[in-house]
């Protein structure tokens, strides 16, 4: 015999079990639903495919950083600075201007406005929409051999010379605007300088330029039959968020497997892994 309050007692507990999961919310003590993770925003990554991206010939992403471009293009089409069209993950020349004209709204001007994200811009574009990880930066302007580098950029000739068991002794640096029109730009920002090479054979000229490669530059060995300069070591800092708008085309062109200069050719330099300054310190 089925008794009254035990059919009362079943049909209480069907309809708690069966009730939908936002009636637990209503419930004294019940944990409220958790919001959704927000995107991440790999910086290093994102600062690859913004040099690497323009140069392309098509529309090939760079790899592994995709969803980081994605959520900053988003970002910048939520400030209706980036058609729909192009919120696509390729941080391609539309992305470029786009980030800019951002950078632009902020205040900036000159290199802290050429498309390139750096800390703080990346960090404001995301607030309350995507987290920022692995931070990069050029750090403080230091002096060396009588010219003007980051720190960023001491680091990495340091780990070059390490490698190579001797000093380098540099023929120019950075940020040095309209200093040797030769240079067609590439210094006047952070991240680029050239090496003197007077008195190295061809073989140490070479193992230079496959150290520096091996830190984290785009390093070529330069000889005048290529323009009006002597032979030297051109290199480049890939990543460095200060590098002006000809050295990010060089940094691309590097990536794409070609020499750096105007005419595009293939790249003559030592083969090694490209990897970036973060990427060697990683694995060292």
């Amino acid at each position: 015999m089925r008794r009254p309050w035990l059919a009362a007692g079943i049909a209480a507990l069907f309809v708690v079990v069966g009730a939908p999961a936002h009636a637990w919310a209503t419930t004294p003590g019940a944990a409220a639903p958790q919001a959704a993770a927000r995107p991440v925003v790999d910086m290093e990554a994102t600062v690859l495919a913004a040099q690497i991206d323009p140069r392309r010939p098509d529309h090939t992403l760079t790899p592994g950083a995709k969803s980081s471009v994605l959520a900053v293009e988003q970002a910048l089409e939520a400030r209706h600075l980036l058609d729909a069209q192009w919120v696509d993950g390729y941080f391609g020349t539309e992305t470029i201007s786009a980030y800019a004209a951002y950078q632009r709204s902020l205040g900036y001007t000159g290199l802290d406005a050429t498309g390139l994200p750096g800390t703080t811009s990346l960090t404001k574009l995301g607030l309350n929409r995507y987290t920022v990880t692995n931070t990069i930066g050029p750090g403080a302007h230091v002096q060396r051999d009588g010219y003007t580098v980051d720190a960023r950029t001491q680091a990495m000739l340091t780990a070059a010379e390490h490698l190579l068991g001797y000093q380098l002794t540099l023929a120019q640096g950075s940020y040095n605007p309209g200093g040797d029109p030769t240079s067609a730009g590439t210094h006047d920002g952070g991240g680029v300088v050239d090496i003197n090479v007077d008195g190295m054979t061809a073989a140490k000229r070479t193992a230079a330029a496959r150290a520096l490669r091996q830190v984290g530059f785009a390093a070529w060995v330069r000889d005048p039959s290529q323009g009006a300069w002597p032979w030297h070591i051109h290199a480049a800092a890939i990543n460095d968020t200060d590098l002006s708008s000809p050295a990010q085309h060089q940094i691309g062109d590097y990536y794409l497997g070609m020499n750096g200069l105007a005419n595009q050719g293939p790249d003559d330099g030592p083969k090694v892994p490209i990897n970036t300054w973060e990427q060697y310190q990683r694995a060292h």
